[in-house]
């Protein structure tokens, strides 16, 4: 093969690798965006929400989580959080939490959690696994919600809603968190940064993956799941 065309072939090949490398860079911070826009989400959140990652450590708590405890994030994160669950309830809270994570389905139970006065309140605690856009398990998404005050919180999060919601994508759950607050698709994809097509296209997934033909059914989901308030 003439030298020509072998620096040719070179020159091609690395401007192919260059190339995606920077769709490989693209996707990462598409990725960090989505998941910073989530946990802005669930820092609006009116209920306790907590994430953890594929190993079951937590890895996200929402301020209303964070306020309730009276704890920096940095002493929830780990294993820290399972400090505040009271002590006659711990081996039963690992337990279930464990064993739902092992099987990959969603879970629920009722423990006494501190809050930040250090009195113990009954908390709804439920969670159910989420995957990534190529379906591989990515962790857990749940919520805790004072059991006692039915005041503020006057349902317990369903288990099903909540499967269904955490089955979707980060950003599919940011949409549904918008609509279902009431904004416009419209207003959606510009407090999201995409444009009005790419919105619906969520929203119409949305439908799709819930199983619902209209808003006031994701809104229903949405309240179920404890994602926003009835």
């Amino acid at each position: 093969m003439p030298l020509e065309n072998t620096l040719e072939n070179a020159e091609a090949l690395r401007g192919r690798i260059a190339q995606l490398e920077a769709e490989l860079l693209r996707r990462a911070q598409g990725r960090e965006n989505a998941d910073r826009r989530f946990r802005q989400l669930a820092d609006a959140a009116p209920m306790m929400i907590w994430m953890s990652d594929k190993d079951a450590m937590g890895v996200f708590f929402n301020r209303a989580w964070l306020e309730f405890r009276g704890r920096p994030e940095e002493l929830e994160m780990g294993n820290g959080w399972t400090e505040g669950v009271h002590p006659d309830d711990r081996d039963l809270c690992l337990e279930t939490y464990l064993k739902a994570f092992t099987a990959r389905r969603p879970f629920r139970l009722q423990h006494r959690m501190e809050r930040a006065d250090g009195e113990y309140l009954w908390v709804e605690f439920a969670g159910a696994p989420r995957f990534d856009e190529s379906g591989a398990f990515a962790g857990y998404t749940g919520s805790a919600v004072e059991a006692v005050n039915r005041l503020r919180a006057a349902f317990t999060p369903s288990e099903e809603a909540l499967r269904m919601v955490f089955a979707l994508t980060e950003r599919e759950r940011q949409v549904l968190v918008l609509i279902a607050d009431g904004k416009s698709t419209k207003e959606a994809a510009a407090r999201l940064g995409i444009s009005y097509k790419t919105a619906d296209s969520h929203r119409s997934r949305i439908l799709e993956k819930l199983g619902v033909h209209e808003t006031a059914s994701m809104v229903r989901y949405a309240i179920r799941a404890g994602l926003i308030e009835p």
